[in-house]
Order: C-alpha cells, then structure tokens, then sequence
C-alpha cells in the first residue's frame, strides 16, 4: 500500500516565486500527511488567469492586453530556473514524488506544463498540453507528442493528462498504452460534470486517477487584474472538486469544493490488477486488428540547423 495526496489550493498569480515558496510548504505539509506523491493542479505556478481575455478579440488586440500578456509572460517559469530548482529539491528533502501544474516559457511561447519530479532523480518529465482550450490558445502554445512523459515510482508507472486533454479519446489511450497506473488530471475545471470524466477514466483506463483543482478566488490577483467576465461563483473563480478514484470506478477522497485542503488515500495496486480479469484498453480488450493508434513522439521543431 502507498500513500498519495491530491492538494487543492489557491495559486500566487504573477509571483512566481511566492506561488513556489507556497507549493514546497504544501509539500511538507504532504509528507508529514504521510504521501509519496503529490499531485498539484493545473497552472498552479504562474497562474491560470481565468476570465481574462488579454484584449483580444477576432481582429483586434489591444495595448492594455499585450502589457498584461507581458506581466504574464514574465512571472512564467523555465525548466532550467529557480523554481523548478526548489521543487526539486524540496522532492529530495521530503521524499516525496510531485506531479506539479506550471506555466513554462520556452524562447518567446508559454506552454501550460506539468511537471514530473523523482525525489532521487529530480526533474525527469514535463508534459506540455497538447491543445489549450478555447481562448487558452492565445496565450499558451501546443505541446507536441515527445513530452508525453511517465515517471516510474515505488507506487507504479505515474503519468499527467491536464484538464480538457482528458477529453482526448486517442490522448488516453496513447497514455494508457504507455503503462500508466496512477492517472494524474491537473485541471481548471470545477464543474460537477468533471466528476463523470474522472470516474470514466478510472473504469476505462482501469487505473487510479489523481484530479487537482484550484480553490481560486479574485483577491488571489493583483488589484488591476483585469477580470473582465463575470464568474458564475462570484468572486469564487475556481471552486476545486479535486479526487482521488481507484480502477473500479470507487471514490477514494473527495470531491471538494469551496475551501483548500489536500486530499489523501491508500493505493494497492492489486486492485488495478484484479480490474484487468475482463477489460484491457490495450490488450485484449483492444481489437488492434480492427482499430490502430499511432503515436508520432517526435519533437515538432520548427527550426532545425545541420545536415
């Protein structure tokens, strides 16, 4: 049996360095819970601005906008930089493994990441989204098929799927195929409705999955944050419902909503495999002589120098 932790809590928006300086308190806080893992949500660092447009519009930006890309662009993290410096090191001190939700610069893009982080190996992956949602494509570029990346821990094989990715038939079975037991679902999306999604993939993928929302409200952004739509919580942006749900479909911990907690539970992976007797997405479940799913995971380089 291992002990895992899904932590819901308000992001630092535009501090990066407090927004880490947060992530290593919930980690020790983690550890003293007793997890090996800790699975924090989408954007946690760098923030997810929600219901700001960054004034665009089909045909139109504006100054005020780009400025305020510009203050985001710059509280963005680098894979080689401080912050992800102190995550690592904070895995090494508390022994724990951490699956991390970051806004990443790469040259002049930001990319919605999350990051894969071994107490004893350090930073050994980083999934970059592969298709932001809706207007989250102005602001944040597409990642590619070469950071699809697992990390294999003393619990089992962990992976990360962010938030409307899950909504990716061929994404999920692309990660499944890669051996993922412990399904970690990064994610801005408090809606009721996501507890169906997760409860799916738990049953279809039958593995254990790790959902981590923000508990997000308007005093958590600078006073001119611009937030231009009006949020159905009111001042209350995101309202979490994080979970934890093992392979047969049963809710380990949570939902919550409405307050920052971190959620905990015991994995056996036994489950997981007395839940493959009838079903197997990728073996013999799978009819790969009727239907075949090919992964390009090379990297998408626009540029290339040499022969």
């Amino acid at each position: 049996m291992s002990r895992v932790a899904v932590v819901q809590a308000a992001s630092v928006p535009f501090d990066a360095d407090a927004a880490t300086s947060k992530a290593v308190s919930l980690v020790a806080e983690a550890a003293a819970g007793g997890a090996e893992l800790a699975v924090f949500p989408e954007a946690f660092i760098g923030g997810y601005p929600k219901g700001t447009s960054f004034g665009a519009v089909i045909g139109v930006r504006t100054e005020a906008g780009r400025e305020e890309y510009r203050r985001y662009f710059d509280d963005a993290v680098t894979l080689e930089g401080d912050e992800v410096r102190r995550l690592v090191e904070a895995s090494a001190e508390h022994g724990v493994h951490l699956v991390v939700g970051v806004i990443e610069r790469l040259g002049n893009t930001l990319y919605c990441t999350a990051l894969l982080i071994s107490p004893d190996e350090g930073l050994v992956g980083n999934h970059r989204k592969l298709m932001p949602t809706g207007s989250e494509r102005l602001v944040w570029g597409f990642g590619d098929g070469s950071t699809l990346d697992t990390m294999d821990t003393p619990m089992g094989r962990v992976g990360s799927v962010i938030c409307w990715e899950n909504y990716m038939p061929l994404m999920r079975q692309a990660m499944y195929a890669k051996g993922v037991e412990l399904y970690c679902a990064p994610t801005a999306d408090d809606r009721p409705t996501w507890q169906a999604t997760m409860t799916h993939i738990a049953i279809e993928g039958r593995t254990f999955v790790l959902s981590a929302c923000q508990y997000l409200t308007r005093d958590a952004f600078p006073e001119d944050h611009p937030v231009e739509q009006e949020m159905p919580g009111g001042d209350v942006l995101m309202r979490g419902g994080s979970v934890i749900i093992d392979p047969t479909g049963t809710v380990l911990a949570g939902p919550v909503f409405d307050e920052e907690t971190i959620l905990y539970a015991e994995i056996d992976l036994d489950v997981k495999k007395r839940s493959h007797l009838d079903f197997d997405p990728v073996g013999h479940y799978s009819r790969p002589d009727v239907f075949q799913l090919k992964v390009n995971d090379a990297p998408a380089d626009s540029v290339s120098f040499g022969a």
